[in-house]
């Protein structure tokens, strides 16, 4: 058996794959109409139909899942999300007790997007800002050979 990724019962195709595409900079690598695969989930319109549930059966803004992505410079996404007026927020930047920062959204479905900081970007951040690897390895909760192997290829 293969993990094959995660589908989104949505209800409008069109204006779910926009957000996607257009908001999230996802790549579609399959759209046949009422199901659109991105590379690592997929979008399904008429999700109860299609396996015999009741249409009030697929809930909206459940709070009970949600889609994760990564990125090397949140500000820089947190600053191009800022200026899109109808998007509905969870949360703006907040940050973690082990360093990462991230944001979240809804999507057009009210299913949370959260975007956070790769751990990468948080220990060198830590590592420029002067912070010891023991602490930086403590803080992140990372192994302190991980973190010390930052150390030796990052230039403070």
């Amino acid at each position: 058996m293969k993990y094959q990724g995660c589908l989104l019962a949505v209800k409008n195709i069109a204006a779910s794959k926009q957000f996607y595409e257009k908001v999230l900079h996802q790549n579609v690598v399959m759209d046949i109409g009422v199901h659109v695969t991105f590379e690592g989930f997929s979008l399904q319109q008429g999700y109860a139909e299609l396996v015999g549930l009741a249409d009030d059966s697929v809930k909206e803004q459940s709070h009970n899942f949600q889609v994760y992505f990564e990125v090397e410079d949140l500000d820089k996404v947190y600053a191009e999300m800022k200026s899109i007026s109808d998007l509905q927020w969870v949360h703006e930047i907040k940050e973690y007790p082990w360093g990462q920062r991230d944001i979240r959204v809804y999507d057009s479905d009210k299913h949370i997007v959260e975007i956070a900081e790769d751990m990468n970007t948080v220990i060198k951040r830590f590592l420029k800002q002067g912070m010891p690897v023991e602490e930086v390895a403590k803080r992140t909760m990372f192994p302190l050979e991980v973190v010390k192997q930052y150390s030796l290829c990052f230039d403070k």
